[in-house]
């Protein structure tokens, strides 16, 4: 079978790998039939360096250098189409949070220059604002990666077309919102 254009070292296996995906996500990726559903369904799958069904596979065969420093699992975007069309309801998406958690846990150097920093100021919107403020965000990301100018075409045409709003849109319960975030540590 060819999982990917990247040749793979075999001998760097952990079988207990498998076990301790179920135990920490609550998924059996053996029970994938490598049916490729996931793969098929995934929107941004083109930009990943293995698709779904290739991770799972990896998984299983215990590679698991191989899938924490993949940049599949950064780029996964969370939308949960994947799990949707899985037929043994594999959750791809909650697979991808256990994965990155490890490689956080583990200082695995992160495949996506700036993601992780991207993720964490979509957190930071979500606890500020309650849902997310694109133009913070955008902001924020900038800052942080000293990149003004780069896409001010995109970001010009998102203003006219009124996709980005000056001030943030909040809601009315935001204290619960913010107690979600006292009680889980952000990466």
């Amino acid at each position: 079978m060819v999982l990917s254009d990247k040749q793979i070292e075999f001998n760097s296996g952990n079988l207990d790998f498998s076990s301790e995906i179920k135990e920490r996500s609550g998924v059996d990726i053996n029970m994938c039939w490598q049916c490729k559903a996931c793969t098929n369904g995934c929107s941004v799958a083109h930009a990943m360096d293995y698709k779904p069904n290739v991770l799972v596979e990896l998984a299983r065969m215990g590679l698991r250098n191989e899938v924490l420093k993949s940049s599949t699992i950064w780029i996964c975007v969370g939308c949960n189409t994947c799990s949707l069309r899985c037929p043994n309801q594999i959750d791809m998406a909650a697979l991808n949070d256990t994965f990155r958690k490890i490689a956080i846990e583990e200082k695995v150097t992160v495949a996506q220059p700036g993601i992780l920093e991207f993720h964490r100021t979509v957190l930071r919107s979500i606890r500020n604002h309650g849902r997310t403020h694109k133009l913070g965000i955008m902001l924020w990301y900038k800052l942080y990666r000293r990149d003004w100018f780069s896409d001010i075409a995109v970001g010009t045409r998102m203003m006219i077309k009124r996709k980005l709003s000056l001030i943030p849109s909040g809601i009315r319960k935001i204290a619960e919102i913010r107690n979600i975030f006292k009680t889980k540590r952000m990466a």
